[in-house]
């Protein structure tokens, strides 16, 4: 009777223990996928935030790749339209270099002087030129000169007496670059007319470079 009690007790002790170890293990299952969804999910979310930061980064890259290709072709776009603007300009002197060299050049070089001594306004003037047209402007400047006071007197009722010389230190010759006409100066040089062929280049370049650049490039209009 005792025996079967004790054993009674002992079934009953083990089935509870059974009981609670078969509670202890669902439970723990149950923490256990708990937690390993949790940790999936969050590897998940890593995972595409870190997926989204590697296409954003790249996406960037490209587009700083892109940027700087496209910088790239507009800086070589505008080297070979400033070359051309470039040789447009010089063989445009070089055209100028020829008329220095024809038959009319004196007589231009006369307007030259008397337009210089007009836009000068000052009586002591020193004319600076190529070395090679120095003997004709020597040759058409007392011409030069009767047409200008014959200007002023004309216009302003004044006779003037200009003194009009040429630069005698040949190292001070216009440079070819020039490709022709006079600079004229006067008060130490602190008044200067460039009056020199490359000058007026310049300057009708600079008064023509919208109507150049729309017939070179009508694309950019």
């Amino acid at each position: 009777m005792a025996s079967d009690q004790i054993r009674q007790m002992v079934n009953f002790i083990l089935q509870e223990a059974h009981e609670k170890a078969n509670e202890i293990r669902v439970k723990t299952e149950h923490d256990f996928n708990l937690e390993k969804q949790t940790l999936v999910h969050e590897a998940k979310l890593n995972v595409q935030e870190e997926f989204q930061k590697k296409a954003k980064d790249h996406e960037v890259q490209e587009r700083i790749a892109r940027s700087a290709e496209v910088g790239e072709c507009r800086v070589k776009k505008m080297k070979v339209r400033d070359d051309l603007l470039k040789n447009l300009i010089d063989e445009a002197g070089q055209k100028l270099a020829m008329v220095a060299r024809g038959q009319n050049y004196p007589h231009l070089l006369q307007k030259l002087i008397v337009q210089g001594l007009i836009k000068i306004e000052e009586n002591d003037v020193t004319i600076y030129c190529r070395g090679e047209d120095v003997a004709t402007v020597k040759s058409i400047l007392p011409a030069a000169i009767e047409e200008y006071v014959g200007l002023i007197q004309s216009e302003a009722g004044v006779k003037l007496s200009p003194n009009v010389i040429i630069n005698g230190n040949r190292e001070k010759d216009l440079p070819e670059s020039s490709y022709g006409g006079v600079t004229l100066t006067a008060i130490d040089g602190k008044i200067v007319c460039d009056n020199t062929m490359s000058s007026r280049l310049n300057l009708v370049y600079s008064e023509l470079l919208p109507a150049i650049r729309a017939l070179l490039f009508p694309e950019e209009q």
